[in-house]
């Protein structure tokens, strides 16, 4: 897991192409101008999933992973809370591999952070995430953010 402000975003394209594409994308784009939904910028290779919502109680939590895909997430406005936890074979599954859509859930504890418009967080296949929580005030908030998949 890295988490960073997008201007720094220099320092981590190298460590794959499709990152730095997606960064590059991320910091090259006015998303006010962008609308919701699904955006191919190279396919099922790489692409934008562009999402507006209100954050949840921690107690909603969802703990993901995926396999095929890093996962580059970028708040473009608000705070959001996000949970991390190292991919650990003693994790309960919740949910089983949906290969269809690279998902499988755990029930999993972790560290919580926040995440403030400006800020980037790239999770890889090892990092269990919990994205979307209300931040440590518990009062759930608007956030516009961007995901970018990165097909490994």
């Amino acid at each position: 897991m890295i988490l960073d402000l997008l201007e720094n975003a220099g320092y981590y394209r190298g460590l794959d192409l499709r990152v730095g594409d997606a960064l590059n994308y991320l910091a090259n784009t006015d998303f006010s101008r962008v609308p919701e939904g699904r955006h191919s910028l190279d396919g099922d290779e790489l692409f934008a999933l562009v999402q507006r919502y209100r954050t949840k109680p921690i107690h909603e939590a969802k703990w993901e992973a995926h396999c095929r895909y890093i996962d580059v997430q970028y708040v473009v406005q608000g705070t959001e809370r996000m949970g991390y936890a190292p991919l650990d074979p003693r994790l309960t599954i919740r949910q089983s591999y949906d290969a269809e859509k690279d998902l499988v859930f755990f029930d999993a504890q972790g560290d919580l952070f926040e995440v403030r418009a400006g800020m980037f967080v790239l999770f890889g296949p090892q990092d269990v995430h919990a994205p979307g929580l209300a931040c440590s005030s518990g009062i759930p908030a608007e956030v516009l953010k961007v995901v970018v998949k990165c097909r490994l």
